[in-house]
């Protein structure tokens, strides 16, 4: 491996017709010293990877009752929607029937 002398950056090789320069890609400098490059490259077999169409909810759950079906359990998050000096608003959203609703503080 070699680097460029006025900027340090690594030397790469390219073809100008039927021969091979190092040539640094920051600054344009070709490297006046002729040295062997050879140039390997390794591929690795990627796993397969398989697409489930579902969602995967995340969010913890909590025993809420949901005002539309009345079940017992939903998911819930807080964010800051009023004044950094007021309390968050909680959202939640019932486990059964997806159902999503505020509440204050």
């Amino acid at each position: 491996m070699q680097f460029c002398n006025k900027c340090g950056t690594i030397l790469v090789p390219e073809k100008e017709g039927r021969k091979t320069e190092l040539v640094c890609k920051s600054c344009g400098t070709v490297a006046k010293k002729k040295e062997d490059v050879m140039l390997r490259e390794k591929v690795e077999a990627v796993k397969r990877l398989e697409v489930v169409d579902k969602k995967v909810d995340v969010l913890p759950k909590v025993k809420e009752v949901c005002p539309k079906c009345k079940h017992g359990e939903a998911f819930y998050w807080t964010v800051q929607t009023r004044a950094s000096d007021e309390a968050e608003t909680r959202f939640f959203k019932c486990v059964k029937c997806q159902h999503t609703w505020r509440m204050y503080d």
